[in-house]
Order: C-alpha cells, then structure tokens, then sequence
C-alpha cells in the first residue's frame, strides 16, 4: 500500500466519481475529465429531493410539539416538506420530459418511503420515551449532524455524510438511498468504507458503525473495523494512480448492461460508440 505522503493526485475524487470508474473508465473520462454534461434522471432528482426533505425534518424545533398528537403532526410535516421540496423540482421534472402519469407514479412512491421513514422514527422516539426521556429529548438524541462535508488531505477524497448520529457512546454513520432494492452492494460498501475512512482522520475517532438507510426497505449496517477502513485507502490509491493521464486511450471501455438497457442508455451511449 502506498504511504499518503508518497500519494500524489490529479483531482480531488469522491465516492460517486470512485465508483463511476470501477463501473466504466471510459464514462468516467468523459464525465470527470472531458467534464461533458450528462442527461437529467429522475432517480437523481428524486433521490436529492428526499435527502433536502429529510434534511429540512430535523430543523423542528421538538419544544413546539404536542405529546398528544406528535406522531400526526411529524407524519403531516414530513408530506408537507416533501410537497414544497417536489414543487421546487417543476423545472427539473420539465427537462425529464416524463409523462405525467409517470412522474406522478414515482411521486407517489416517494411519499411512500417518506411514510415508511415516518414510521421508523416514530418507533425510535417511542423507543427513548420509554427509556424516560421526554418527547423534546427524545427527539434531539436522534437528531443527526446532517449533510456534512469531509475531506481526507491524504487520500485525495471528499463527500458528504447525510447523517450522523453520536448517541451513548456510538457513532453511527448513515447515507439515505431511494434504491428499488435493499442490499449494500460493493460500491455501496465502498462509499461507507470512504465515510469511515474520512471520518477516522478527522476526528481521530473511529466510528462505530456505517449504514444505508433504504427509504422504500428500511436499514441495513455494517460493522466499522480496521478492514473496512483499509479497502478505502487501497481503493483510494488505485484510483489516482489509473486516473493521472488525460489521454482517452487509457481509460478503457467496460461493456456492460448498464451501457444499454431496456428502458435507457449510458449518457455517452452515442459518444463512446462513435470512437474508435
């Protein structure tokens, strides 16, 4: 493994531009590098809609809520923000040029995982109250540090945690995914190996566990060893060394079935197909 002061790199990297590349160099070319603009995606849209909406929900000031009816009120806040939030996207939504059946389909879906989240917190906060604490108490220990930016200096990455919980002891990282399909898969496992990894540098602390909240499924964690930490500092290396030349003959094309599919292609489907 390369020491990080011998580390030397060409551009700072991030989970998504570290896993863009495990999937394809050649996209990852001319997304990082070319820096040519991609096409508008509804999951993308979607997905930050329901972070700012979960973000904007631990703003409550809890002092102002009512024992009797908190779970109501919480339920009709949270669909609140999500309408403002969906109202605010009108002009994304526009450049998707999405039937309108469609768009509301998945609207309507994203209410559902902001329901099914709703749910689990309430469980959470009933869970505290029975631990004595009350409603206000409750709701701050499970209030998280949300959307904060880290940076490792000596291993060239950076990103953003959605939320951080620090709670008896624990210190629990978790990123909010709107993904059909609940399983931490090897580019998930790579982004929270990175959370930790940074995390550990900054505060010399390492955390305890990483997770993905799977709005549609619920959660799924991973222990935080020295193992994990590892795999994002080899994976770190890897790609700046592969990434320090601009000559497209060195990123390869990786043809796979996230090149075309029935319902989409690639951004650079048309592009990469015209090279030689």
């Amino acid at each position: 493994m390369i020491t990080p002061q011998k580390l030397t790199f060409a551009r700072i990297q991030s989970p998504s531009s570290m896993n863009l590349y495990k999937q394809c160099p050649r996209r990852y070319y001319y997304q990082y590098i070319e820096k040519l603009p991609g096409s508008p995606s509804i999951h993308l849209t979607r997905g930050r809609i329901a972070h700012s909406v979960l973000e904007d929900f631990f703003k409550l000031e809890p002092e102002k809520l009512s024992k009797e009816n908190f779970d109501f009120v919480l339920k009709i806040f949270l669909h609140d923000l999500l309408s403002q939030h969906w109202k605010k996207g009108e002009n994304e939504f526009r450049q998707l040029k999405m039937d309108k059946a469609l768009l509301d389909f998945y609207h309507i879906e994203t209410k559902g995982m902001i329901s099914k989240w709703a749910n689990l917190f309430l469980e959470k906060v009933g869970h505290e109250m029975k631990q004595g604490f009350n409603l206000s108490q409750a709701f701050k220990r499970l209030t998280p540090i949300t959307e904060k930016q880290y940076k490792s200096e000596k291993y060239g990455v950076r990103g953003f945690i959605d939320a951080i919980h620090e709670k008896d002891g624990e210190i629990v990282l978790v990123d909010y995914k709107t993904s059909k399909h609940a399983k931490i898969s090897d580019a998930y496992r790579l982004q929270l190996a990175l959370y930790a990894m940074m995390y550990l540098e900054k505060h010399d602390e390492m955390p305890t566990k990483v997770g993905i909240d799977f709005l549609k499924h619920g959660e799924m964690y991973l222990d935080v060893n020295k193992e994990l930490v590892d795999l994002a500092k080899l994976e770190c290396e890897l790609i700046h060394m592969n990434t320090r030349t601009t000559e497209i003959e060195d990123y390869p094309k990786k043809k796979t079935p996230l090149c075309k599919w029935r319902t989409g292609q690639c951004d650079f489907y048309d592009l990469c197909n015209g090279c030689k």
